[in-house]
């Protein structure tokens, strides 16, 4: 079984863990948080595209990202 490719490195993952208590980590989990934060960061991604659109704008602005994290 094969494994999705996600666009957020492991690394930081791991350190964002340690940061709030993990003693250790597996890479299966790390790999899980990593595809996990990616479908949602895609999901946020697509509805501030839409909010900058919707404003007539081209370009994406913190607070259509910000907005669109509040909605989901």
């Amino acid at each position: 079984m094969g494994r999705k490719t996600t666009t957020i490195p492991k690394a930081p993952l791991g350190r964002i863990l340690s940061k709030v208590g993990a003693k250790r980590i597996s890479d299966e989990a790390l790999a899980t948080f990593s595809e996990i934060l990616t479908e949602i960061g895609q999901d946020i991604s697509e509805q501030a595209v839409k909010i900058s659109k919707h404003s007539g704008r081209k370009t994406v602005m913190d607070s259509d990202i910000k907005l669109a994290a509040k909605q989901m």
